[in-house]
């Protein structure tokens, strides 16, 4: 057995892919099923914020903008259960434990969204922080996440246009449209910042030792503020970090240390929208009953 997980590592380690079929070490099995799962969480309570605002979006063309949003979120939900399903866990089982507090989602779900301007930071900054991670991901090892990713990938890259034309919209705006804009951006900032979580040690991470992920939690961060502060600066809004700078010599961003306690507190179901959010998924998953046990209920003998 030893030498059949050796052989796997050095199967991963050198880019080769695993199927859902292919034999692989338990603990392999176990990780990238805890990965997919909580992405799959993630997506499914990441329309919560947003589809507070489909009915009070300031136009039609709005709606119908952040329906289909919200529509292309919950579909990868959908996706991402199916590939977790394969690897061995029910998804009523992830259910279950998503409703009971079991699992985690990322914590910039558990933060309320107080104003329209809310609506274009989510989908322009904080997709566009979700998108650098997930656009590692198309190269994961385990085949069927990868695949599933370039769809995902590919419908992120719209929602963050849309976020960008909310925005844009509203910086061009009244000088009160462009305030909410930048109090908006104050209160994600921080979020923002951990989304990617504290530094590790490359070295000692075993999803980047079987290459589940492709980068380290900083380099991520890293690429986020390389691509999206000079975009945040080019029109006109402010950072609030006093300490956010870059290094001419190695292009790396020094910035204000994330409040780290924060972070665990809110992904392990502590955060300002936390308990809200999960009883409303309670409650429509109880409500929508109906639907499963007439789909996958076996029929009836005459």
């Amino acid at each position: 057995m030893n030498d059949r997980i050796q052989a796997f590592n050095q199967h991963v380690a050198s880019g080769g892919k695993v199927e859902a079929g292919d034999w692989m070490p338990d603990a392999y099995r176990e990780a990238v099923c805890r990965f997919v799962e909580m992405h799959a969480n993630s997506e499914l309570m990441g329309v919560l914020p947003e589809r507070e605002w489909i009915m009070r979006a300031p136009t039609l063309k709005r709606k119908l903008a952040l329906t289909a949003k919200v529509q292309d979120e919950v579909g990868h939900a959908q996706l991402l259960y199916r590939v977790a399903e394969d690897l061995g866990k029910p998804r009523e089982a992830m259910i279950a434990d998503l409703l009971a507090g079991r699992t985690k989602f990322h914590n910039v779900f558990h933060y309320p969204t107080r104003s329209w301007a809310d609506v274009g930071v989510i989908a322009w900054l904080v997709d566009a922080a979700a998108i650098v991670a997930q656009q590692a991901l198309r190269e994961s090892s385990y085949a069927p996440y990868a695949r599933t990713m370039k769809k995902i990938c590919w419908e992120e890259s719209v929602h963050i246009m849309h976020g960008r034309d909310v925005v844009l919209t509203l910086v061009n705006g009244t000088s009160a449209q462009r305030a909410m804009v930048q109090e908006a951006l104050d209160r994600w900032w921080g979020p923002l910042m951990q989304m990617h979580g504290p530094r590790t040690d490359p070295t000692k991470d075993r999803d980047l030792a079987w290459r589940i992920k492709n980068k380290d939690n900083e380099t991520l961060r890293q690429e986020f503020l390389n691509t999206y502060v000079p975009r945040v600066r080019e029109i006109g809004l402010k950072l609030p970090d006093p300490a956010l700078r870059q290094d001419p010599e190695t292009g790396r961003w020094t910035y204000t240390e994330p409040d780290w306690r924060e972070l665990y507190a809110v992904v392990t179901g502590h955060g300002p929208r936390s308990a809200e959010r999960l009883a409303f998924r309670r409650v429509n998953w109880e409500q929508t009953q109906w639907v499963r046990d007439a789909i996958l209920t076996s029929p009836k003998a005459a």
